[in-house]
């Protein structure tokens, strides 16, 4: 054997180790990408549909167009929704729960600016606190 024809076969198998490295990392970063995407939330058959309800007295669209100063509108940007809470702690009594991309309007934030105290906007008025930081102002 000579050297041209051990360089050849060196340069083959170079390449080769790196086609098979180069495609490895392909696959696992494309596999990883499928991976860390949220799924969509499943509808079960026995879940029942959100019903709108549409207020036509003057009270309520004046209430719903003005708000206490300070405050403003936002919507829930946490996939998995929010805990409703009485006090702003983790040990708290847990009072409802707020769906994702659910309006509500936030009256106040703790000094630390980790809870929320919110107000669902569905018509119903529960109030509570929830974790800082899952809301997205919307004005």
């Amino acid at each position: 054997m000579n050297l041209y024809g051990l360089f050849k076969f060196l340069v083959g198998f170079i390449l080769a180790i790196l086609l098979l490295a180069g495609a490895s990392a392909a696959a696992v970063l494309y596999f990883a990408a499928k991976l860390t995407r949220m799924p969509e939330k499943p509808i079960f058959k026995n879940e029942k549909p959100v019903v709108q309800k549409v207020s036509t007295s003057p009270q309520a669209t004046n209430s719903t167009n003005q708000l206490d100063p300070g405050s403003y509108r936002a919507i829930v940007i946490e996939p998995i929704g929010l805990i409703l809470r009485d006090t702003p702690s983790r040990n708290s009594n847990r009072i409802g729960g707020i769906s994702y991309q659910e309006e509500v309007i936030v009256l106040e934030e703790s000094s630390d600016k980790r809870w929320q105290k919110v107000r669902v906007d569905d018509g119903s008025d529960r109030i509570g606190w929830v974790s800082g930081g899952n809301t997205e102002r919307l004005d």
